[in-house]
């Protein structure tokens, strides 16, 4: 589907940057994704492509929006089973379980979450995003369990998108972590970039990146007989960046149980409790549950609140750490 469409800059708007004003001038589209657009060269300032989201406009400009959705591409709906936690007509909280990816990509086109809502809801969601990613507002990693909130339609996206963008969403996550984080509670606040030695982990950053910060409370530590110290952390999410809180634990010397991506490979005993280890090698992905989800709803305009329970896996590992410390 392809969708043109024009703007002629008055008074009102000039010295505006032009992410601004678009983001003001066509509802249906976040101001990230109308981003994305300009960076692809989707937008033209006048007869100029090579503009950027910073960009001021000014009386009399010109800009041009393309909308372009690839429809090559057909996502397979595929009947999977949801556990949905709350749904209206604008919105449905579901909590996504382990293993499985949000949108498709490279190695991942049948058994994601956009599969599974397309077989459920046809075409009853955003479309804020394109095709291959049908109400996804936000994300949370394969590994990663819990909370997520689709957007049924293009209102409650782009009022969603803003909340995300304006880092007023609450997300509260629980892991499990090796040792002790020091100072036991704080904020971590740094720049997240792409590693240039592994394009598909994200590093600490001193000089590019994005912003991101995490708040992290140790709710627990737990020192057991042959078993290596394990912390419980609760981490309040300000900014939502790609591996977020797996980096900045990383960051801090530590990393979460069963991260096979920041964690140390191939951990090796001395000795070891022989049920936590089989617990523990049965985790499959990192010990991370987007626990808690707050916002104010689309259109009550009121603040929601959810809750999730720990997955099994997640469950058994902690239930079995504090009957051991008890």
């Amino acid at each position: 589907m392809n969708n043109t469409i024009k703007f002629f800059v008055d008074t009102q708007n000039s010295g505006k940057r032009l992410d601004v004003f678009l983001t003001e001038n066509i509802e249906r589209y976040t101001r990230s994704y109308l981003k994305k657009l300009i960076e692809r060269k989707q937008v033209k300032l006048n007869k100029n492509f090579l503009i950027s989201p910073s960009t001021k406009i000014k009386f009399k400009d010109q800009i041009t929006v393309q909308i372009i959705q690839n429809n090559e591409q057909n996502i397979i709906p595929k009947k999977i089973k949801l556990d949905i936690v709350f749904e209206d007509k604008d919105i449905l909280v579901l909590n996504k379980p382990k293993g499985m990816v949000v949108h498709p990509g490279a190695g991942n086109k049948k058994n994601t979450l956009v599969n599974a809502l397309l077989f459920k809801y046809k075409e009853n969601l955003s479309d804020v995003n394109g095709v291959l990613r049908p109400g996804i507002v936000h994300r949370i990693d394969k590994e990663t369990s819990g909370l997520l909130v689709v957007a049924k339609n293009n209102f409650a996206h782009s009022n969603l998108g803003s909340q995300f963008s304006k880092h007023t969403i609450k997300r509260k996550y629980l892991c499990l972590s090796w040792g002790v984080v020091r100072p036991l509670n704080g904020k971590i606040n740094t720049l997240i970039a792409r590693d240039k030695k592994n394009r598909q982990l994200m590093t600490v950053s001193d000089f590019n990146g994005k912003k991101a910060i995490t708040n992290y409370k140790t709710i627990k530590v737990f020192n057991i007989k042959d078993i290596p110290k394990i912390s419980l952390i609760e981490c309040d999410l300000e900014t939502g960046r790609t591996h977020q809180i797996r980096v900045h634990l990383k960051y801090k010397g530590t990393s979460l149980l069963g991260d096979k991506q920041y964690g140390k490979k191939n951990i090796k005993f001395k000795k070891i409790n022989s049920d936590f280890f089989d617990k523990l090698n049965k985790l499959s992905g990192q010990a991370l549950h987007a626990k808690t989800l707050k916002f104010v709803h689309p259109s009550t305009k009121k603040w929601v609140s959810f809750n999730s329970d720990l997955p099994g896996s997640f469950k058994k590992i902690l239930k079995l750490l504090e009957n051991l410390s008890s």
